[in-house]
């Protein structure tokens, strides 16, 4: 029995959650849109419109309200600002229905930015954002240049780090 506890416990800790190919720098970004949530209200996003007007940041999260989700939308608010100065704009996604995204938009993204639904989760299997549990993506952020290609990938569960990684990648392409 205690081989098979170490045996488990050391795949755990072997595979992550995301054991999956992200997209890297050069990569074309997979064209998406969906419905999004900004400021408590829904449209539609188009990220062929949106790389019109400049880079765009995707970033994957598992689900909304969740303490790590929280904190890394609480931040990428603390920052629109910045990037927006940059001429990028910022999307989060997720499997959540958008009418979870609505009042998450407003809550924890403070109304700064905006959080695209995806319950089939067609766009995060496109951006290798897939977890091995149903119904959530892995932490994963990209910057998508005008050109749309990536221009930066991060992975990992800090979401602190998305937000710092993905603002000096921005601020680079300057």
């Amino acid at each position: 029995m205690k081989r098979l506890v170490a045996l488990t416990l050391a795949c755990a800790a072997w595979l992550p959650l995301g054991a999956h190919a992200a997209l890297k720098p050069g990569d074309a970004a997979p064209e998406f849109k969906t419905t999004a949530a900004l400021a408590g209200k829904p449209f539609a996003f188009d990220l062929a419109e949106a790389l019109k007007k400049g880079p765009v940041v995707v970033y994957f999260f598992p689900k909304a309200f969740t303490r790590g989700c929280t904190i890394e939308a609480n931040a990428f608010a603390e920052a629109t600002p910045q990037f927006a100065a940059l001429g990028a704009r910022v999307i989060g996604i997720s499997h959540d229905d958008i009418d979870t995204l609505k009042r998450f938009s407003s809550e924890e993204c403070r109304d700064q930015f905006a959080v695209g639904s995806d319950p089939r989760g067609q766009t995060i299997k496109a951006y290798d954002a897939a977890s091995l549990l149903p119904g959530v993506a892995n932490r994963i952020s990209y910057v998508i240049g005008q050109d749309g290609r990536v221009v930066f990938t991060h992975e990992g569960s800090n979401p602190l780090k998305h937000v710092e990684e993905t603002l000096k990648a921005v601020q680079r392409l300057k």
